[in-house]
């Protein structure tokens, strides 16, 4: 992850969101769909890459904002 990443991720029984290089959460979430929302609106607005981990701390999924700056666009 890049310095200013978005990560969301589960800790301690909560979802949670925080910008790499940040050791707390910048924000906390009941459910993972409204941990990732959250993520989401925070690269976005950053200009960056949300990584979005599972329960077990495995990355699941990408996204790069805005998508122009993702190093492997997918093809047609």
């Amino acid at each position: 992850m890049a310095k200013g990443d978005i990560e969301t991720y589960y800790e301690g029984g909560v979802w949670k969101n925080r910008p790499e290089g940040n050791n707390r959460a910048s924000n906390t979430a009941g459910t993972k769909a409204e941990a990732q929302a959250k993520g989401r609106e925070m690269a976005i607005e950053r200009g960056v890459e949300h990584l979005i981990k599972g329960k077990d701390g495995e990355i699941q999924s990408k996204n790069t904002y805005p998508r122009s700056r993702d190093p492997f666009p997918p093809k047609g």
